[in-house]
């Protein structure tokens, strides 16, 4: 993190799972934090299904906002200026779909481009949610297994009744585990580049 920039800057993804409806709560709770982050969020279309965008305070980035910025030779490419924003990204919710492009290398919309044009020197965290038995399909626990082999944080799923009824893992965490994940992973970063008698 740039130690002239006081403010860190978070940059949330969400994908479509359900639990997108709690995406409001996460961007409230991430600008209460005591450094008062700079918070931006990047959708994909199907996680605008779970909120309204014209109710969220901070910016909110479409796959259409990548296309409609760019016409010629030269102009800033979205992905790569919100790559190079961000000190920290967390997707949150990522779902089942978006899992297995990330592991698999594919990037098809704005926040898949962002992720595959992540620089590794700043940390990226997920917090998977999907359908009980999504979670449990074998190749789940190998696509997470590789992000976590890329260096990407989980943030693990929990066990609840989902929206679809059904009961078992695959639940988002609570907003608060993500914001506490957000919170310790930013202090260990600027205790990584700026130790004590830095900060002093």
């Amino acid at each position: 993190m740039d130690k002239n920039t006081s403010r860190p800057k978070i940059l949330v993804g969400c994908t479509g799972s359900v639990a997108s409806v709690k995406v409001p709560q996460l961007l409230d709770a991430l600008t209460k934090l005591p450094f008062e982050p700079e918070v931006q969020l990047v959708t994909t279309k199907n996680s605008r299904h779970f909120f309204d965008i014209q109710s969220l305070s901070c910016p909110v980035y479409t796959d259409e906002d990548e296309w409609e910025g760019w016409r010629q030779m030269n102009d800033p490419v979205l992905h790569i200026e919100l790559r190079r924003w961000a000190d920290l990204m967390v997707i949150a919710p990522l779902d089942a779909n978006t899992l297995a492009k990330i592991a698999n290398g594919l990037c098809d919309n704005l926040l898949t481009c962002i992720v595959r044009a992540w620089d590794f020197r700043r940390p990226l965290l997920f917090a998977p949610a999907m359908n009980t038995c999504m979670w449990d399909h074998p190749l789940t626990g190998q696509q997470v297994e590789v992000m976590k082999s890329l260096g990407y944080y989980e943030i693990p799923c929990i066990r609840k009744k989902l929206a679809c009824g059904d009961t078992g893992m695959g639940a988002m965490a609570e907003v608060a585990t993500v914001v506490t994940a957000v919170k310790n992973t930013i202090e260990k970063s600027q205790q990584t580049y700026f130790p004590d008698e830095l900060l002093d």
